[in-house]
């Protein structure tokens, strides 16, 4: 019996180890800000030939970001990258869009490759505002598309529900982080821990623009699942892309963008 409650005793013990580590780590886990030298010289070349922009939020942090500007008539992205950022490995999400005329307009979260700060829920949707800010000064907001990927699906969305646009693209989105984690981690209590939730199914019913919803149907990381319960509380218009054999990081490789084209000829705002 001693051996029996010491035995449950070290379990007790270790569960309230991980419990701890993961609280005090979660924003770790969240957001991979990496901000050392070389990977920040790396993102100051994300878009050959692009204009570079300092953003500054409306908590004094300072961003980087890159502009490049659309053909007369031609929409313009203003992108939000996922959680581990690599923008200087999407050259060839750059190129297809340069290539159709569209511009384009990026921004480094807080936190990660050139800008000041730590990432959270709440500052990053401070530097979308400051992103969306400073292009639509430049652009009418039926030019602008707003497109997430990943965890700026969260982020985009969040921003949607604020200002106008011509669409909001979601490329292999969440319904919540928090879902998402709690799908990982049942054993334990996230739902109450997390501080970070980005619901954006939630929210996804205020969004009042066309919404474009892409996933792959083989997705790894992100169920495709939560892009079907994201879809069905969208309000129209809307249309839900099912990529399928597609993962989390292949669906530009797999076509991604006839499918955003063929959107938005329909909705030319």
């Amino acid at each position: 019996m001693r051996l029996f409650i010491r035995l449950i005793g070290i379990c007790v013990i270790a569960y309230l180890a991980i419990l701890a580590t993961m609280y005090v780590a979660q924003r770790r886990l969240i957001y991979s800000n990496y901000d050392n030298g070389a990977l920040a010289a790396a993102n100051w070349m994300a878009i050959q030939n692009s204009q570079r922009i300092k953003l500054t939020t409306s908590d004094n942090e300072q961003l980087s970001a890159w502009y490049v500007a659309p053909q007369p008539g031609q929409p313009i992205f203003l992108f939000f990258h996922g959680k581990g950022s690599g923008l200087w490995r999407k050259k060839w999400r750059w190129q297809r869009i340069r290539k159709s005329g569209a511009g384009i307009f990026v921004f480094s979260y807080r936190g990660y490759p050139g800008s000041t700060g730590h990432p959270t829920e709440d500052g990053l949707n401070r530097d979308a505002q400051a992103a969306y800010d400073w292009l639509s000064k430049r652009h009418p907001a039926n030019q602008i598309i707003l497109h997430g990927l990943s965890l700026g699906t969260g982020v985009a969305t969040t921003l949607a529900t604020k200002v106008k646009a011509r669409a909001l693209v979601l490329e292999a989105p969440y319904t919540a982080i928090v879902d998402v984690a709690a799908a990982r981690y049942p054993f334990l209590p996230v739902r109450r821990l997390l501080w970070d939730k980005f619901l954006s199914r939630d929210r996804i019913a205020k969004v009042s623009m066309p919404v474009l919803i892409l996933h792959g149907t083989r997705d790894s990381i992100i169920p495709f699942e939560h892009a079907k319960r994201l879809y069905r509380r969208a309000i129209q218009p809307k249309h839900l892309v099912a990529m399928s054999g597609s993962d989390h990081n292949t669906l530009v490789r797999d076509g991604l963008y006839q499918h955003v084209w063929a959107f938005l000829a329909k909705h030319p705002g």
